[in-house]
């Protein structure tokens, strides 16, 4: 299987992350310029890259997973609200809204089941850091994708 390995906000419209689970969260302060540092907000996730019928009546889906990194640039405005939690997080999708006001940078909705944040940043970067594998589960073990990380590789697909 030939997948994409590093997307950006120029991907969004053919990209989506219905039933990915989130297993980190982190803002990170990052300055590639000396300037003045900039948060990211990072989500270590499970990319659910595609999603495959039965072969017969009665079989089950089959899940393409990779674990993967989805970092918004710039982030601000971090709002939203959690709980009560009584599962993993799974986004139900992430919508991308136009400014309302004078700044330029889209705002950004992650909602899920009993979980939803917004935010404002210039775009984002999401990373696969390894090959999907197919599952009839819609997640990884920790053992599967190597634990939490915030890792910003791609795997080179082939």
């Amino acid at each position: 299987m030939t997948t994409c390995a590093t997307w950006t906000e120029a991907d969004y419209p053919r990209m989506g992350w219905h039933d990915c689970r989130i297993h980190a969260v982190s803002l990170a302060e990052h300055s590639d310029d000396g300037a003045l540092p900039q948060v990211r907000l990072m989500i270590d996730l499970d990319y659910i890259v595609r999603w495959d019928e039965p072969g017969a009546p009665g079989g089950h889906l089959t899940f393409w997973i990779a674990p993967a990194t989805l970092v918004f640039e710039r982030a601000w405005g971090i709002h939203g609200e959690f709980g009560p939690l009584y599962e993993q997080l799974e986004i139900a999708d992430i919508h991308r809204l136009d400014p309302t006001d004078e700044h330029p940078e889209p705002s950004w909705h992650v909602e899920g089941l009993n979980f939803g944040f917004h935010l404002r940043a210039t775009g984002f970067r999401q990373y696969l850091r390894s090959a999907p594998v197919p599952l009839r589960r819609k997640g990884l073990t920790s053992a599967e994708r190597g634990g939490i990380s915030f890792g910003e590789s791609s795997y080179q697909p082939a």
